[in-house]
């Protein structure tokens, strides 16, 4: 099925969504999320009293940034929204991202499907592909497929099933 829309629409729903799934999960902290694929990282985080040395001036636009803070320890998400079947480039700019800053979680969400990144994850397997973290904690990017019609992701579709 194909669904002619701009990814630009897919980012209000996904900000409501990662909202209430970062309440849930870190109910005694602040939760913001922004709409931030048109600043870069380090401008956000500068605004919300963050500071990131890494993400100091590398061009890094993340779609929809969640952030969990309490005191002045901070923790992030990463989405990146996309209303096309997905690629290993699409990948691989997360990754990217996550592999320099190492969010708390990163979530790769698709309103279309999972395109070329389907056979790489499900007939070969390489979900290793999506490792990303310190070294001492290895963190997976969620693959998930995003419901237009109730604006909410697929979670049946998630990669990897954790």
């Amino acid at each position: 099925m194909t669904n002619k829309i701009n990814e630009k629409v897919l980012y209000e729903p996904i900000k409501k969504w990662l909202k209430k799934y970062l309440e849930y999960h870190y109910k005694s902290n602040e939760v913001i999320v922004v709409d931030s694929h048109s600043q870069r990282l380090d401008k956000v985080l500068l605004q919300n009293k963050i500071k990131c040395d890494v993400a100091i001036g590398i061009d890094i636009q993340i779609d929809v940034l969640g952030i969990s803070k309490k005191d002045d320890k901070y923790k992030l998400f990463f989405v990146e929204a996309k209303a096309t079947r997905l690629t290993l480039r699409d990948l691989g700019q997360l990754w990217a991202y996550v592999k320099l800053i190492n969010p708390e979680e990163a979530f790769l969400i698709t309103s279309e499907s999972f395109g070329s990144l389907d056979k790489i994850l499900k007939i070969f397997k390489r979900e290793d592909m999506l490792d990303f973290g310190d070294g001492k904690k290895i963190k997976k990017i969620q693959v998930l497929l995003w419901d237009l019609k109730n604006n909410l992701p697929d979670l049946s579709s998630k990669i990897p099933k954790i």
